[in-house]
């Protein structure tokens, strides 16, 4: 009982904080991870990978990930519901008021403080990622050759090149996500 309210609390305070979507759980469920022991951040770098390949919003699919992992489907359920309810009630107050809001000064420049703020936390999310994918940091000596994930370095550098060639570019992002998950299997069952 007492992990299904945990599970509801961690996921409403990451809904009631998380300005900027999905990405910007990231920092979040970092700091989730860390202070619950649900997850490490290899952990996240899969969830952050299988929810950006799933469909529906990444921050949606991530708490229902965790809460599964956790607590089966009632876990997931109840992460799912604790990320998208402070959304809900925010959503419903504005809602009433919009009326109010619409011409409000200061609505505006709230609006206009929290971009930053979300581009900061999905920026954090985005080195975080990349940090965990491209870089092998240990607690031994450190040596270039070591220090970079070479396969993920250069799938990373081949999607951005063909990303950059016209005909490629009018590919739908799904193409690329498919063509860099076959590409990751083979890499791991390689050995590389």
């Amino acid at each position: 009982m007492m992990v299904y309210l945990r599970l509801i609390y961690e996921f409403f305070k990451t809904g009631l904080f998380a300005v900027g979507g999905g990405l910007a759980t990231i920092p979040f469920l970092r700091d989730m991870g860390a202070s619950t022991g649900w997850f490490t951040d290899a952990d996240l770098t899969t969830m952050i990978a299988v929810s950006e390949s799933t469909p529906g919003p990444m921050g949606v699919n991530m708490a229902t990930y965790v809460g599964y992992h956790i607590a089966g489907i009632p876990g997931a359920i109840l992460a799912t519901l604790g990320l998208i309810t402070p959304s809900i009630i925010i959503i419903l107050v504005i809602a009433g008021f919009l009326a109010r809001f619409r011409d409000s000064k200061i609505v505006d420049s709230a609006f206009r403080g929290l971009r930053p703020a979300s581009t900061a936390l999905i920026a954090a999310a985005g080195l975080s990622v990349a940090k965990n994918v491209l870089m092998r940091l240990g607690d031994g000596e450190i040596q270039c050759s070591t220090l970079f994930n070479w396969p993920s370095v250069l799938l990373a550098a081949a999607v951005f090149v063909c990303m950059q060639i016209k005909p490629l570019k009018k590919l739908h992002p799904i193409v690329f996500i498919g063509a860099s998950a076959v590409i990751g299997v083979v890499f791991k069952f390689a050995g590389a």
